[in-house]
């Protein structure tokens, strides 16, 4: 149930999504006398991964969704207001209709702002006209609707510069799209084209040339350096900025039948406007502690942190227990043993039943949680992708059960 602010608290969290649950449960399970609260404005919690299968018709939206209050882990209060301003030299962050909360520790895990406003039209023809996102709750069953209805034409994916929420998911996206046109008998009707703003297909190299084998086989186009910047929904046409080698910019016009969009994404305004934030605008955090780089009682996991891991609930499951443990660590005056080891994983999902799954962490280092070569595409990994990874989420992840989810160490 949600909460009066009344005083302050051992521990706030500033976000109630994957990694403000699964921090907050990690921190119970440790020590259920610690005094603390989440403020999180929605009242609905998502499972984001698996909207990507919404958009291919192998996942039931509604299953993704939850109330808030179901999510918040027992004996921790929901503040259900907006974090407005933070002063860590206080200890103290403002909100938008609760005034003043006191902290003795600060965990921020809010996310990351996805700007669909930096394109423009995007708004105004989003979810209809062919123009569609998988990152939207409410615009994934679009998704797939486009693509049961398109048998012939021109089909666009996009990506924006990095960093992003699930770095694969853009691509996801086009393969398995492809994958039912390929099923139904259409794909040679259709022009898929990736446009990645990006110089490369995805950014761990030992996963390029198994996905370039889908790429060569939905015969899809790839073009890099190619931003998307406009849309014009109701005449079919989107704008893209290519930068060449040079550098030099140029902006090209193509038309469409249906277009995916992943707009833009940073750090939340809030976060990128105070005094937590480094140069790019995200939490600035010692990248094997996770605690602030200034502000010894302040932490920081997920999205808007800047430690240099894919944006992935996977990586926050991880962060989670070293936050939980470096925290009350900090709290009893001992050392922060715990480190990060960077690790993300991205279930590529490169046709209807076969992912190949990506697990990496920093510097590109492969780290496969199983035996097998991750690099290639399995059933297995499709069969965890769509059944035990959401189940883990809400069951495990959310609720303390830290499975699999202590780091391997940075050696």
């Amino acid at each position: 149930m949600t909460q009066l602010a009344s005083h302050s608290y051992d521990v706030v969290i500033i976000g109630g999504g994957a990694a403000g649950c699964a921090v907050a449960a990690s921190l119970i399970k440790r020590n259920k006398q610690l005094n603390i609260a989440i403020i999180e404005p929605s009242a609905h919690h998502f499972y984001q991964p698996a909207w990507t299968l919404v958009g291919a018709g192998e996942f039931d939206v509604a299953k993704t969704v939850r109330n808030m209050a179901d999510c918040i882990p027992k004996r921790v209060t929901w503040l259900q207001v907006a974090a407005a301003q933070f002063e860590p030299e206080l200890n103290r962050v403002k909100t938008d209709s609760l005034g003043d909360i006191e902290y003795q520790y600060l965990i921020v895990a809010a996310g990351l702002k996805i700007d669909w406003h930096a394109i423009k039209g995007l708004q105004e023809t989003l979810g209809k006209n062919g123009v569609t996102s998988n990152y939207r709750f409410d615009i994934a069953p679009y998704t797939w609707r486009l693509v049961q209805n398109l048998k012939n034409g021109k089909a666009l994916f996009t990506q924006p510069p990095m960093p992003i929420k699930c770095a694969g998911a853009p691509q996801k996206a086009m393969y398995l799209s492809c994958s039912h046109w390929e099923k139904q008998g259409v794909l040679n009707q259709i022009q898929v084209e990736f446009n990645n703003a990006g110089a490369v297909l995805f950014g761990i190299k030992e996963y390029v040339a198994p996905l370039m084998q889908y790429v060569k086989r939905y015969n899809a186009q790839l073009s890099f350096n190619s931003t998307l910047v406009e849309v014009d929904g109701p005449n079919k046409k989107a704008w893209f900025e290519v930068k060449d080698a040079q550098g030099e910019i140029t902006r090209i016009a193509k038309d469409f039948d249906m277009l995916h969009v992943v707009p833009p994404q940073s750090a939340p305004d809030f976060i990128k406007h105070s005094p937590l934030a480094n140069s790019d605008g995200w939490v600035e955090v010692n990248q094997a502690t996770l605690q602030h780089i200034r502000y010894p009682h302040i932490f920081s996991l997920g999205d808007c942190c800047s430690s240099p891991n894919a944006k992935t609930a996977a990586a926050a499951r991880k962060q989670a227990v070293v936050v939980a443990e470096n925290l009350i660590a900090h709290r009893a005056g001992l050392s922060l043993s715990t480190q990060y080891d960077g690790y993300g994983s991205c279930p590529l999902t490169v046709e209807k039943g076969k992912i190949i799954l990506a697990e990496f962490g920093f510097g590109g280092k492969l780290m496969p949680s199983f035996w097998w070569d991750s690099t290639k595409p399995r059933l297995s990994a499709w069969l965890l992708k769509k059944y035990g990874l959401p189940w883990l989420y809400w069951n495990g992840m959310l609720k303390g059960r830290e499975w699999l989810a202590r780091c391997k160490g940075l050696n």
